[in-house]
């Protein structure tokens, strides 16, 4: 009995391991750019004559039986979908803009733009790059499709979804619009990479804050920035407690695990004795997240991944969401400001405009995923105040944090200062 108990696991093993490099074969790249309609003849249009265009995000990620069971079918259908994009020409965008710099992080590819009144926005493109996230030891056993197949898991238009129902919650946000920018002269040199590509086009986080349209803001901050500012001004700077809140309940609500600090702008609200921070949520690429397949639910658990959770009705594992930002910003915050805003977000984000905000989607798209969502969407919305009260416990009874927040290494911090944002004192200023 042993010895055919061992032969079983053998074949057992032996089979998933050549079902896992079957479904990985499908494809050898690990980049791609959107798929146009009418590709071949591409070269030949003059894009000016048209305003819109047909266009998948990415074929890269169609899948099969095999790669379904083993990786997940996850978003790959809204991906693989053509819809019809506006084009946009950057010399006549808003009356003209001037390309600053190329900018981005581990997988997205970005352009930053200024309008002639100085405001910032940011061309993010649609397709991802994860090849510099790609370990070693993954090309040399031929598994670096794990991680490319990852970005099916992200679906490719949900930041405009999430942008309807921020506005619905009166939660500060980015305003991203999709486009289709082609190959054009403005681009310059740029043309290789962000040319004939899809763009989600949004303000950006710092800079000019006049586009917001909020009586006494006139500047945004990005986190680093924030926290020079408090401990240059040591109390004259504080954060909007709701507002916080709330947009970290938001976050709960719509499945966005990844809200490190380089994610928030704020927005300075000046009065004669104060400087309050509002704060502005931006990157949803990790809005709606959906993780199936074996590989994937391998891979991502509560012990090595806690905070790489999939969308679905309710949340399983809420202590692996509370981050280091949290527990920075939030750790002294009453429990009651937590429970009010769960009940103000259930009333402002009804059944009727949680359905309305996918209205922004192509029907192609909501006839894939929107009634899924939807539902999804309510039911966390239902038990919003049972997540903020547990939320609140977990970043109450959370150690402090010792290290510098993601991306503000820079600053020469005393361990008080390094504790959380409402510590006041002096700020050192070597850099």
């Amino acid at each position: 009995m042993g010895k055919k108990v061992l032969l079983a696991v053998i074949i057992v093993i032996a089979l998933f391991v050549g079902f896992t490099y079957w479904s990985l074969s499908s494809t050898s790249k690990t980049f791609d750019t959107c798929e146009i309609v009418g590709r071949e003849e591409m070269k030949q249009i003059n894009f000016r004559e048209f305003d819109s265009v047909l266009v998948a995000a990415s074929t890269l990620y169609e899948g099969n039986t095999i790669k379904n069971i083993m990786q997940g079918e996850q978003y790959r259908k809204a991906w693989s979908t053509p819809v019809k994009v506006p084009i946009v020409f950057l010399d006549t965008l808003l009356d003209g803009v001037h390309i600053l710099e190329e900018g981005g992080g581990h997988q997205t590819h970005s352009l930053k733009l200024k309008t002639a009144d100085g405001t910032l926005l940011t061309l993010r493109s649609v397709s991802k790059d994860p090849s510099p996230l790609i370990p070693k030891v993954a090309e040399s056993l031929g598994l670096e499709n794990i991680v490319v197949d990852g970005i099916s898991a992200q679906h490719p238009y949900a930041a405009l979804v999430v942008a309807k129902l921020a506005d619905a919650a009166k939660i500060l946000n980015t305003r991203p619009q999709l486009v289709f920018v082609p190959e054009q002269e403005f681009l310059g040199n740029y043309n290789e990479k962000f040319g004939n590509r899809l763009f989600l086009l949004e303000y950006e986080t710092e800079g000019n804050a006049q586009w917001l349209g909020i009586n006494a803001v006139r500047t945004l901050l990005d986190t680093e920035d924030l926290q020079e500012l408090k401990f240059e001004k040591n109390k004259n700077v504080i954060v909007d407690h709701r507002a916080l809140v709330r947009a970290r309940l938001f976050d709960l609500l719509i499945g966005d695990w990844d809200r490190h600090s380089k994610q928030w702008g704020w927005a300075i609200k000046d009065s004669s004795e104060m400087k309050v921070a509002i704060p502005m949520p931006c990157d949803r690429d990790n809005a709606f997240f959906n993780l199936e397949g074996v590989l994937p639910t391998l891979i991502s658990n509560n012990t090595f991944l806690p905070e790489v959770q999939s969308f679905e009705s309710d949340i399983d594992f809420l202590e692996g969401l509370v981050s280091p930002f949290d527990i920075y910003f939030m750790k002294d915050f009453d429990e009651n400001i937590f429970k009010v805003e769960a009940r103000e977000l259930q009333v402002l984000l009804s059944d009727e405009e949680i359905t309305k905000a996918f209205a922004v989607w192509p029907k192609e798209i909501r006839e894939l995923d929107a009634d899924n969502l939807i539902g999804k969407i309510k039911q966390r919305r239902n038990d919003l105040v049972t997540y903020a009260k547990e939320f609140h416990d977990v970043v109450a009874s959370a150690e402090p944090v010792t290290e510098p927040l993601n991306g503000s290494e820079d600053l020469k911090l005393n361990d008080t200062q390094l504790t959380c944002f409402s510590c006041s004192g002096n700020y050192n200023n070597e850099r």
